[in-house]
């Protein structure tokens, strides 16, 4: 029976839109382990003091779930088909549209319902980077891809433009294997990183990385020896990802709800350097660049402007 249920909730999953689906037991990451407390001890979380919390649960799925079997790893494609103006201050294409803890919460949803259903009284807990959970290491255990260089999830023929997902539930299941790393020895993503927060080792400094920098980071001003070195980007930065060959094969999402406001593609540089609070709410009504508020996206527009010493 296990591999049957296993064979419902990938069938339902694609179903729902989700790109890829694996399954692999909920058990401690004893690799992930070691890779942990040296990132953290090395301070590489800056000042996302969050990413210190609960550590024993990230590690482990059955402390989040009791008598937690199996952890249901999905992702959901975001590439968008259109691109904004290359001129203007950019922001990271998983922002273009509606938040995604939104949109794939609510497939979430549906497919926890649908296993309720379907296979019975379960319990668990379902996931969006919106919990202590390793969703890469659990995605590359569960098959779906693997952590390239820059430490994103890759997906084979599809890319690392997805979002991560988990279900950890009560109920065994047939579980997926990994698969092979296809980074050979490709250093573009280390070589194209302008702050140099992608290591040999594959370990990323969250606290060098310009994403860190433009939506985690709240002080009122940015480092001055960023200066420059930002490149255009106001929230976010896809540089690791663009420059990626995986992503040569990456297709436009078919999700709706992530197609950008009308306006965002085409601002120019000059409206982007004038926006105001009232545009900055209609335009980011349901995006995640929310996050930053108009004070952050202001304060990072401002620091990617020309001849101007802090």
């Amino acid at each position: 029976m296990t591999s049957s249920y296993s064979d419902m909730i990938k069938a339902k999953a694609a179903d729902l839109g989700f790109s890829a689906c694996g399954i692999s037991k909920a058990d401690f990451l004893e690799t992930e382990a070691p890779r942990l407390e040296k990132w953290l001890k090395n301070s590489m979380n800056g000042q996302m003091h969050y990413m210190s919390n609960h550590f024993d649960k990230r590690l482990d799925p059955r402390l989040l779930v009791t008598g937690a079997k199996s952890v249901i790893s999905l992702s959901y494609n975001y590439f968008p088909a259109q691109k904004q103006n290359s001129d203007a201050p950019q922001i990271s294409k998983y922002a273009y549209g509606e938040d995604y803890h939104s949109v794939v919460k609510d497939k979430l949803k549906a497919l926890y319902a649908f296993i309720h259903e379907e296979i019975g009284e379960i319990e668990g807990r379902f996931f969006t980077d919106s919990a202590p959970v390793m969703e890469r290491a659990w995605a590359q255990k569960s098959g779906l891809g693997w952590i390239g260089k820059n430490g994103n999830l890759i997906l084979p023929h599809q890319g690392s433009f997805h979002f991560l997902a988990e279900l950890i539930i009560d109920l065994e299941l047939s579980y997926d294997t990994p698969i092979q790393d296809y980074c050979g020895t490709c250093t573009r993503c280390i070589d194209a990183c302008p702050t140099g927060a992608i290591y040999a080792d594959r370990q990323v400094d969250g606290s060098k990385c310009i994403s860190y920098f433009t939506i985690e980071l709240r002080a009122e001003q940015l480092p001055t020896e960023m200066k420059g070195k930002f490149q255009n980007w106001a929230f976010g930065c896809d540089i690791c990802q663009d420059v990626c060959p995986h992503n040569k094969k990456s297709k436009a999402t078919e999700e709706t709800r992530f197609s950008p406001h009308f306006s965002l593609l085409n601002m120019t540089e000059k409206e982007w350097h004038e926006i105001s609070p009232e545009i900055f709410s209609e335009i980011f009504q349901k995006s995640a660049v929310k996050r930053t508020k108009y004070k952050g996206l202001t304060r990072n527009i401002k620091f990617l402007e020309k001849n101007i010493f802090l």
